[in-house]
């Protein structure tokens, strides 16, 4: 009963609930709020757009030394999570036989031991500036804790289930997934996709301004 309710009716309420909750958010950032500008453009937005989304993968060199733990973290949690949820092998083969319909070569076992040390190192130290940094802790919500603990949980029990191989831990695995795609939407995991408008909307904002920022 269990096994039936994780692999058939949960799976497909939180897979509707996903996708359906990220693209109402995307549309309202896109659409929401927005007014005519009526004031003269003294440059681009399209090139104040482009140059902010890229300039921003890379701190100010004023900042940088401030916050290169943090960036580095991040780019290695970012870079880990994306490698095991695209490569790792369970995951190639789950996306080619239920949603796909086709599969790529997957990452060897040694590649996905390095990720994962990557993508937990990575979320554990940005979860911890969060508790110790007084700017981090002031200004981090509820939410913000729940997103990286949830996504904690979901690495943890993924590893559990590839090394186990058991299917009570695949299930466990599966069932902390589903968890996880019903909060995703709701919760600041969003800037998974919001990052890019958001950020492109406000170097457009500054490149009609002619602001160099």
């Amino acid at each position: 009963m269990i096994q039936y309710l994780i692999d058939g009716p949960l799976w497909y309420f939180s897979l509707a609930v996903f996708f359906i909750g990220v693209v109402w958010q995307l549309i309202a950032v896109v659409f929401t709020g927005n007014k005519a500008d009526l004031s003269v453009p003294r440059d681009s937005a399209a090139s104040g757009a482009i140059k902010t989304f890229f300039s921003r993968f890379v701190p100010h060199r004023e900042i940088a030394p401030a916050i290169m733990l943090p960036v580095v973290a991040g780019y290695m949690f970012h870079l880990g999570l994306f490698a095991l949820l695209f490569f790792a092998a369970p995951h190639v083969v789950f996306l080619e036989e239920n949603l796909l319909g086709f599969g790529w070569t997957p990452m060897p076992h040694w590649a996905f031991i390095v990720a994962a040390q990557f993508a937990f190192f990575g979320l554990i130290v940005l979860w911890l500036r969060r508790l110790v940094n007084p700017v981090s802790r002031l200004i981090s919500t509820l939410d913000d804790h729940i997103a990286a603990i949830l996504t904690f949980v979901v690495m943890l029990t993924g590893c559990f289930a590839l090394l186990e191989g058991s299917t009570g831990l695949r299930l466990l695995h599966r069932f902390t997934v589903e968890l996880w795609l019903i909060y995703f939407p709701f919760s600041a995991l969003m800037h998974t996709f919001t990052f890019v408008p958001s950020r492109m909307l406000t170097g457009a904002w500054f490149g009609r301004r002619g602001v160099d920022a």
